[in-house]
């Protein structure tokens, strides 16, 4: 899978550097996967949500978020934003209202 803009991944592990890790390993499997539907995701990713029209990664223990859309006949994941755990809330909680 192409993913684009990963630079998000690296403005936010240069603010959080024990993200760097975690977050490193989702870009590498993301990469390196072919994913025709969800359920892939799923399999690989036991931890990622879809709420329309994004798929949220719970990555690092639960600590970070990675919000990402992602096109799978054309194998494109456009990463939108990455946040701590309580910035996903206040984010998402806005987005509901």
């Amino acid at each position: 899978m192409n993913v684009i803009a990963p630079k998000t991944l690296r403005a936010f592990w240069e603010i959080h550097p024990q993200a760097e890790e975690p977050m490193r390993e989702w870009l590498k499997l993301m990469q390196k996967a072919n994913f025709q539907h969800f359920a892939d995701l799923k399999t690989t990713f036991g931890s990622v949500d879809w709420t329309n029209p994004y798929f949220i990664f719970d990555v690092g223990g639960n600590k970070y978020r990675i919000v990402v859309a992602i096109h799978f006949p054309t194998q494109v994941a456009f990463i939108k934003a990455v946040f701590t755990h309580p910035e996903y809330d206040n984010w998402n909680k806005r987005r509901r209202s």
